[in-house]
């Protein structure tokens, strides 16, 4: 990840503290929009999405993604529409679709070694979307000294073609702080090691939740609770009782439809660089952190969270904006705006003389300037600042200053363009966007 997994790592933290959540939304929503501020004035592409609290907690969360194919998020968003969320917030509508009619007779068929959803697929011949994948999770039930009194064992199942989305099965009733099953529960309800797993002839009984996708499959294969071999054109209702629990336990793919009712949906990759909260009252009444309100009683505080991350904005702005010869940073964000390249300073006295010049205008006018007056060649010279990113370049050389000219170029621009000496500083700044 280059600068984006540097081992300094700073960031801005706010809080807010009000009296009702009207008031508290209010304060959560001047903070988003003070955000949304910052990185606009920065250049930044950027997507604000729906995001889950996580262990901050609190109902109502806002990432702020930069836009960059390195990005280590998935943000999921609707092309036609204002819909964005990130991956673990986005969710799975249910098929509009009924169930079709079972068209086959459910068997046992011989599927040696092959062990995942893909690999039956591709040896039956069939589509990876008819097979449904098992995974056994537990919960936990523990004593007053933290130990485990009771387990439970569930069973989630999802067409093979999907993943399943651990912050979503985490909110699920009686699936909160969910671990894997053990090899031992496996085996004391399936009979069969994993790969072969199935909800056909379980040996005990459990708790079984399945994605909405995989409730209204038909003729669907799975594993056979026995080794080398799956279950095909197996039925709810005909070979299963009808899922009791139905719920989102999916990532969201491309192409799903979007939540809004407004299109389908979209994956890009992101880089976090900010995050608000609107937290209620969870720290407050945790820490006994009350106020009095007008009728004198004491009240639990609304509270808000808000952070970004100081140094990984620059390394998210790098990301976004650089080509095969260095950074290219936007204005507000560059060490210096604008850099002066005099062409042999140390030979041409009215070089030198307009290059100082200029500077001392540019820094009369608020602009951040640096002169480079190093005396080297003009290719070096070049390569240096194009590296470093200065986005505005400003070249003095004796020919051009005898006709009255320098040339401007942006760090983006394909060619320099001549312009008159009298105008250039203004041009600067009109061109600046700090």
């Amino acid at each position: 990840f280059g600068l984006m997994r540097g081992r300094e790592f700073i960031m801005k933290d706010a809080y807010s503290f009000d009296r009702d959540p009207a008031t508290a939304k209010a304060s959560y929503q001047v903070m988003a929009q003070a955000y949304r501020r910052i990185f606009d004035r920065f250049g930044l592409t950027y997507r604000a999405v729906a995001a889950d609290s996580g262990a901050i907690g609190g109902d109502l969360s806002e990432e702020f993604q930069v836009i960059a194919a390195t990005g280590e998020d998935a943000i999921v968003y609707c092309p036609s529409s204002d819909y964005a969320a990130n991956l673990e917030k986005a969710e799975s509508l249910a098929p509009t679709e009924p169930r079709p009619a079972p068209a086959r007779t459910m068997e046992k068929t011989p599927t040696p070694d092959m062990s995942t959803c893909a690999d039956v697929a591709q040896y039956l011949k069939v589509d990876l979307k008819t097979t449904v994948k098992s995974l056994v999770l537990a919960t936990d039930t523990l004593d007053d000294q933290g130990l485990v009194v009771k387990s439970q064992v569930w069973l989630l199942l999802l067409r093979g073609d999907h993943s399943m989305n651990e912050v979503k099965v985490g909110k699920l009733p009686g699936l909160a702080g969910f671990r894997f099953a053990t090899l031992t529960e496996i085996d004391d309800h399936f009979g069969c090691k994993p790969g072969y797993l199935g909800p056909v002839g379980l040996k005990q009984a459990l708790k079984v939740v399945v994605d909405r996708d995989a409730a209204v499959m038909a003729d669907w294969i799975c594993g056979a609770n026995e080794p080398d071999f799956h279950m095909t054109g197996v039925n709810w209702v005909r070979d299963l009782p009808e899922p009791e629990l139905v719920a989102d336990l999916r990532d969201v793919v491309a192409g799903d439809a979007s939540p809004d009712g407004q299109g389908v949906l979209a994956i890009e990759r992101g880089i976090e660089v900010g995050h608000v909260f609107y937290l209620g009252t969870k720290y407050s009444e945790a820490m006994k952190a009350t106020f009095l309100d007008v009728n004198g009683k004491p009240q639990f505080l609304e509270m808000g969270c808000y952070g970004i991350g100081i140094t990984r904005l620059p390394a998210a702005a790098i990301e976004q904006n650089h080509d095969e010869r260095g950074i290219i940073w936007p204005d507000a964000l560059a060490p210096f705006t604008v850099v002066l390249c005099p062409i042999g300073p140390d030979r041409f006295p009215d070089v030198k003389a307009a290059a100082d010049q200029l500077y001392s205008d540019l820094l009369a006018a608020g602009v951040d300037v640096i002169l480079d007056d190093r005396g080297e060649r003009p290719g070096a010279m070049f390569a240096d600042w194009e590296l470093i990113g200065v986005p505005h370049r400003v070249t003095l050389g004796d020919r051009g200053l005898k006709e009255g000219m320098v040339e401007y170029q942006h760090r983006r621009d394909a060619a320099s363009t001549q312009v008159p000496v009298a105008e250039i500083a203004a041009l600067i700044q009109s061109r600046l966007k700090v």
